[in-house]
């Protein structure tokens, strides 16, 4: 799978409504065929940073790029944010999360 991590630097005046301003970006991307998941959160030390965590099956990720919703999102976000989004990519094997043994519940 094709497993990315990327940090947003959003304008305080748009901090509050991010997730409002990413819907239809997140609605269309999680329902790609590709999509295995798209999912934000927030920044507990910084009230003003986004953090996007997605991830596609193999070969999928360029259509993704590609798509119509993607273009749009990215003229969307530029006037909302600070600074480039910070990102690291990479292909993992895999399509799911794995266990963390360390924290393993048995009964």
């Amino acid at each position: 799978m094709i497993f990315i991590t990327v940090r947003f630097s959003v304008k305080p005046e748009y901090s509050e409504s991010w997730l409002d301003l990413v819907a239809d970006f997140t609605s269309a991307t999680r329902a790609e065929p590709g999509n295995l998941w798209f999912d934000w959160s927030r920044s507990v030390d910084d009230p003003n940073e986004y953090v996007l965590v997605e991830a596609f099956r193999d070969g999928t990720g360029g259509a993704h790029v590609q798509s119509d919703h993607f273009r749009q999102a990215m003229k969307t976000l530029l006037p909302a944010i600070t600074a480039t989004p910070r990102i690291i990519n990479f292909e993992v094997p895999g399509e799911t999360w794995s266990a963390m043994g360390e924290l393993e519940i048995t009964q």
